[in-house]
């Protein structure tokens, strides 16, 4: 087994910074990943004779489910992320580096970092999904994704921007494309962000602007399958269907964009002028997924054994959205969604420590999901669940949905918060995180006759 001792180089550590020290003699473990998976799989091992060290790129775990919220103004993001360090300062055998992994060594051991590279005795990866463009990467800037803090400000941006801009714009086709909205992907995160744009543009905007009917807006839903939430049982996406409909949105199933540009966006051979095109359609897998050289699903998610391990390499982990993981009960894949990561890294962080413990590899038995059921938001007051086979929707569902979500968030101050502003939101049709970042620039083809208009 590798020693350890952490000495940190430079202001921005990287887990090449960590340095040997022969005196220190107990197991390492590496955990690429600050997300649901990785962080449960070191909470479990808080009591583990092991240095652990637990990677990221960023500095905050990120409450993923609730991502879109900050997209579209209804949560800061301070309320869905929280720095590791603080998460973690209490666990005295883990140590944080802030910094990429570019690949992982299995024959050797290794991981490799921007400046360097580090044993390991244990690894975990649980580094997540990257955005999957399906071979078309320039649609990316003209249709962001939501996979970071970055995207969803980002998308705030554009959403917010867009009704600014149409204020002033005198040009009434190039208005109704700053307020076309395009979503492509039927799954939850595109419902979720369907729903919540039509609904700022029809409750929470329409008192605030002077020349435009914000209420106008269009916003339109488009995803190959035949129906929505696909991975969800059937009657849920039927309801979140029938839900979105009544909202305005308006769903396009069974069709496929086929370009992105500046101009708008192509479904099938029919042109829809939008300038703000969003993507929640696709996944596929990481640079540190595919640097393993094992075998992967059709997305790039690693096939892994029942014990969650790489075949060949015991000591070598995946958990979570990166992991291929077959429920035997089911016989389908366990789905990337937040419960399943916890449970992936509990499993994995007890087999660990069994056998740091013990001294050897000891006989594992096989992850078995716990399905607690699936739920998506579709608006105010409204979302569909699905627990232990009974389907909820509208009012009981959204509910339903916010306890469950309230209940994942870490620290309890940041719960008590989001549940006051979900309440606030939910009585005064309000959305309290209106503030444009990033570029202010507006583009207006034909300028209305404003006088502090400032196009750049």
């Amino acid at each position: 087994m590798s020693p350890l001792l952490r000495r940190i180089q430079h202001r921005t550590s990287d887990i090449s910074d960590i340095m040997i020290d022969t005196k220190d003699k107990r197991p390492e473990v590496i955990i690429i990943g600050g997300g649901f998976g990785g962080l449960n799989a070191v909470k479990q091992l808080k009591h583990c004779p092991a240095n652990i060290t637990l990677v990221d790129r960023q500095n905050y775990h990120l409450f993923q489910p609730l991502l879109y919220q900050v997209a579209t103004a209804v949560l800061s993001e301070d309320k869905i992320s929280e720095p590791i360090r603080k998460i973690l300062r209490d666990q005295k055998n883990v140590s944080v580096a802030m910094g990429k992994i570019t690949g992982v060594d299995l024959e050797r051991r290794t991981v490799q970092g921007l400046r360097g590279e580090k044993h390991y005795d244990y690894l975990v990866i649980a580094c997540g999904m990257d955005q999957a463009y399906f071979g078309h990467d320039e649609y990316r800037p003209y249709a962001p994704g939501l996979k970071s803090l970055n995207d969803a400000l980002e998308i705030k941006r554009r959403i917010l921007m867009a009704f600014e801009e149409a204020e002033y714009e005198k040009d009434e086709a190039a208005r109704k494309g700053k307020l076309t909205f395009v979503v492509v992907g039927g799954g939850p995160t595109g419902v979720e962000m369907a729903g919540a744009i039509m609904e700022t543009a029809a409750d929470t905007l329409p008192r605030e602007f002077r020349h435009i009917d914000t209420t106008t807006a269009r916003v339109l839903l488009v995803d190959g399958g035949d129906r929505l939430l696909k991975g969800m049982p059937s009657g849920m996406g039927d309801r979140a269907h029938q839900d979105l409909e009544k909202m305005g949105v308006e769903i396009k199933l069974q069709s496929f964009v086929t370009e992105v540009n500046e101009l708008g966006v192509k479904v099938g051979d029919e042109h829809i002028s939008a300038e703000n095109v969003f993507w929640a359609a696709g996944i596929q897998g990481t640079q540190i997924a595919r640097s393993l050289g094992v075998h992967t699903d059709k997305v790039g998610r690693v096939i892994v054994q029942p014990d969650l391990s790489i075949g060949g390499h015991p000591e070598v982990f995946v958990v979570g959205d990166a992991a291929h993981v077959m429920d035997d009960d089911s016989g389908q894949p366990v789905p990337a969604v937040a419960q399943g990561a916890i449970q992936m890294g509990e499993f994995v962080g007890k087999i660990i420590q069994g056998e740091i413990k013990a001294g050897e590899i000891i006989e594992r038995p096989t992850f078995r999901y716990f399905d607690k059921g699936s739920m998506a938001t579709i608006g105010r007051g409204k979302a569909v669940a699905s627990i232990k086979g009974f389907t909820l929707g509208g009012l009981m569902g959204w509910l339903a949905w916010g306890v469950v979500h309230i209940m994942f968030l870490v620290g309890f101050q940041t719960k008590l918060v989001v549940m006051l502003d979900w309440i606030w939101n939910f009585m005064a049709f309000e959305r309290g995180t209106r503030i444009i970042t990033g570029d202010p620039s507006m583009h207006v083809k034909e300028i209305r006759g404003v006088e502090m208009y400032d196009p750049d």
